[in-house]
């Protein structure tokens, strides 16, 4: 079995040629009556010793945060990220691991943030309730080295999730300098920045995925990251402005719930993304919960939500294709040839 990573090492290395592994890749889509581009294949776990590895490497680097921790916090941190590089440059370098690389990833970027964060704020129990722009400005500096570390780990290793662990690195540090900016003062601002924050993220994420609209190329797997990453931070603010988990839904917010779901379900058909469907759904279920609760179906309100939503996603991912077409082909040709290709475009491109 033959990962797509695995293709683009042997293009590399010059075993293989792009055009025939390109060939390749459009002949295993054809066989299989479907679009690659449709099917949104990203490499986790490649076999069972992935896990095996990534057990194990959980297990290795909790026991260094640990005992590193005894002496100093930082120190704990410095370790898990120390040990992450050095275990990546055997298991994402030479052995080219998935899952263990994605793992060893989010440790190094998330210890090198801790290792500077706690490095700087030393005894967190000095600080009061004045001291709120001083926290701040050392997270900013520990997510600004942390999106630092993590280009240099991109530079060196090239896993696909790094652009989108870097992009979050930096959306802290944007936190934390408005949290500066406000002297702590930072939740009216918050919802906005963080829309802000997602809308910039998934323009990045586009422009990765229009530079591979067939989604052969290691730019796609980065790409499906970083909207992985912008889903939330965009769709989080809107619902939470709507007042989703406050308790205070309203019908006409619920009713307002279900159509921005809708209209995302119609971004994420265009751009042959989910990552905004998934990320939406725990609003719209808490929505139509609400809804069925109010018209009197109390027992069964949660049941009713999860068979409605459950049946809906179903039925779009059994007609993805024909549900693209709809959205995508009565848009304008200069959006379109920017798009993924739709169907057997894909497979006769």
């Amino acid at each position: 079995m033959y990962s797509e990573s695995d293709l683009e090492a042997a293009i590399d290395a010059g075993a293989l040629k792009e055009a025939d592994v390109a060939k390749f890749r459009r002949f295993m889509a054809a066989d299989r009556s479907t679009a690659l581009v449709d099917e949104e294949h990203f490499r986790l776990v490649t076999g069972f010793n992935d896990i095996f590895v990534a057990i194990a490497s959980v297990l290795l680097l909790v026991a260094i945060a640990w005992l590193g921790g005894e002496v100093a916090p930082w120190l704990g941190a410095l370790g898990v990220a120390v040990a992450s590089w050095g275990l990546a440059e055997y298991f994402t370098k030479i052995r080219r691991m998935a899952f263990p690389s994605i793992l060893l990833l989010l440790a190094f970027v998330g210890g090198v943030f801790a290792a500077v964060g706690t490095g700087l704020m030393g005894d967190e129990n000095q600080y009061g309730p004045g001291d709120e722009a001083i926290v701040a400005t050392y997270i900013s500096i520990a997510g600004a080295v942390a999106a630092v570390a993590a280009f240099f780990h991109w530079r060196r290793f090239r896993v696909p999730i790094t652009i989108a662990a870097g992009a979050g690195a930096v959306v802290a540090t944007v936190v934390g300098l408005l949290a500066i900016v406000t002297e702590g003062q930072v939740e009216p601002f918050l919802h906005p920045l963080l829309l802000v924050a997602g809308l910039g993220v998934f323009a990045l994420a586009m422009r990765w995925d229009m530079s591979d609209p067939v989604r052969e190329t290691r730019r796609s797997d980065v790409a499906f990251w970083l909207h992985l990453l912008a889903a939330p931070l965009i769709v989080h603010p809107i619902f939470a402005e709507i007042g989703v988990l406050e308790g205070t839904l309203t019908v006409a917010g619920a009713a307002l719930v279900i159509g921005l779901y809708i209209v995302m379900a119609g971004i994420a058909l265009a751009i042959d993304r989910r990552a905004l469907m998934v990320s939406s759904l725990i609003y719209v279920l808490w929505a139509l919960n609400g809804l069925f609760d109010r018209f009197g179906a109390v027992e069964t309100n949660i049941a009713l939500a999860a068979l409605v939503i459950g049946s809906a996603l179903l039925l779009l991912s059994a007609f993805w294709h024909t549900a693209r077409g709809l959205v995508v082909r009565p848009l304008p040709e200069a959006v379109t040839k920017r798009l993924p290709v739709i169907g057997t475009e894909a497979v006769s491109a």
